[in-house]
Parts: C-alpha cells; structure tokens; sequence
C-alpha cells in the first residue's frame, strides 16, 4: 500500500463542490469514480480544503493509500485519460504514511476574482464576479492589507461554520489588476466558512464608497457579520495552492 499526493485543477461549476454528497457529482466523486475505471480500485480521497459548489481550484492537494503499480510520475497521465475534462491531475509523488493534505497543511492560498463593467461579460460569467458600480482601486488595495496579521475574523464567518476558535492568521492579502479584472490574493493558515468570500465582499465595499478602508480593522474588532460586506458568489473564488 503506498500513499500518493496529487495536485489538482478543476473547475467547479458543474460540481456541488469537493465533497461527496447526496445531492449531487462532487469533485471527489468524480475523481474516484474514474480512478476505479482506469485501476478497478475504490480509493478514498482527502483534499486540503472542502470547496464549495462553483469554486475552483487551481492547486488542490489530495492525498489517497493505494496497491496501484502505476508509478507516480506516470498517474496523471494516465488518470487525466478517464477524469472529465474539467478536472485534471498535475503532478503526483509518493508521501510518508503520516502525510495527510488536510490536517497537515501550513497555510493556503486563495484567489478572488471580480471586474467592474458596464455589462457583464459573456465569457466571464462562471469564473469572476461582476459589478456596474464605479470603483476606488487605491482604496481596495489599502483595505486589502488590513486583513494581515493574527485576528479573531468570527464577524467573517457564514452561519453553518463548525470551528473551536475563529482566530486565524493572515500572513499576506494583496489586490492586483489585470486589465479590468481584479484579483485578490490571500494567503493564512486557515479560513472560517466563506471568511474569503465575505472579505472579498468587504473590499468591494470599500471599491463602492459603502464602507471605508480605514473602517476595517474596527470591524474586525468588533466581530459582527452585520458591519462587513456581503458574501460574494462562490464562482468567483479559486483555491490557489496549499502549503505543507
């Protein structure tokens, strides 16, 4: 039996999310369903984060026991031949047996995208948050940066959140554009339940004169949801990578 790590890309937009569920095709379902096509093995799969219906990932990790003789190097090759064509395996390596993508990740990056325009785009529509308001990119990046440090982010917290503390720390939060999109870049290690959705949600705030940069770090004090942004869609968020 041998452990394997893999990094993964998939779009998120026809999945109800990484885990298995009842409701509908997760993304970890679909994994395992071809990987028992191309070995005739049922593995099961631990992915470093839980994503949501419409999320995606641009480097998940996920980690499973195996008896397959396919050498690592050659598994994505192999595995992207039976996996839908939005979900692909980018690389794999075998891992010590106490290697686990979840609870042994340091940190984790996430991406936010959004754009303001006249109309929104056709293109664009699953994969980036659009909004008609006139923005103030200054602003957003200063506000940006108040969500580094350590915190207790319970006022950036959506209901339905399971956790023993709400303290989490922030070691990076940037905002960059890319033509009339904008990409917000966070890294900590940890996030509550759609804690970057919310922030992201804040920042735009910010962006529309609904809420000031400098109001932010009084916000988080104060730990009520009530005072932050509102709770962007989930198609616009993209795990970026995990960390060990």
């Amino acid at each position: 039996m041998r452990r394997i790590a893999v990094t993964v890309e998939y779009m998120g937009t026809a999945y109800c999310g990484w885990q298995r569920q009842k409701n509908g095709l997760s993304v970890q379902q679909a994994m395992a369903d071809a990987f028992f096509k191309l070995t005739g093995e049922k593995v099961t799969l631990h992915g470093s984060g839980r994503t949501d219906a419409g999320v995606h990932a641009l480097g998940q990790v996920v980690h499973f026991d195996t008896n397959t003789t396919i050498p690592a190097h050659k598994l994505p090759f192999a595995w992207n031949t039976v996996l839908p064509s939005d979900i692909r395996v980018l690389d794999a390596k075998e891992v010590d047996e106490n290697f686990h993508a979840r609870f042994c990740v340091k940190r984790k990056t996430y991406q936010y995208r959004f754009y303001f325009s006249p109309h929104a785009s056709a293109l664009r529509k699953d994969f980036a948050c659009h909004f008609t308001q006139e923005e103030n990119f200054e602003e957003m990046k200063k506000a940006a940066k108040h969500f580094e440090g350590t915190f207790d982010f319970k006022g950036f917290q959506a209901t339905g959140g399971h956790v023993k503390t709400t303290v989490r720390t922030i070691y990076s939060a940037t905002l960059e554009k890319e033509g009339n999109e904008y990409v917000f870049e966070i890294c900590g290690n940890g996030f509550l339940y759609n804690m970057v959705r919310i922030i992201a949600g804040t920042i735009v705030y910010v962006g529309i004169g609904k809420l000031k940069a400098d109001d932010i770090p009084d916000i988080i004090a104060s730990g009520d949801r009530k005072r932050a942004g509102k709770t962007l869609p989930a198609y616009g968020l993209y795990l970026k990578k995990a960390e060990y």
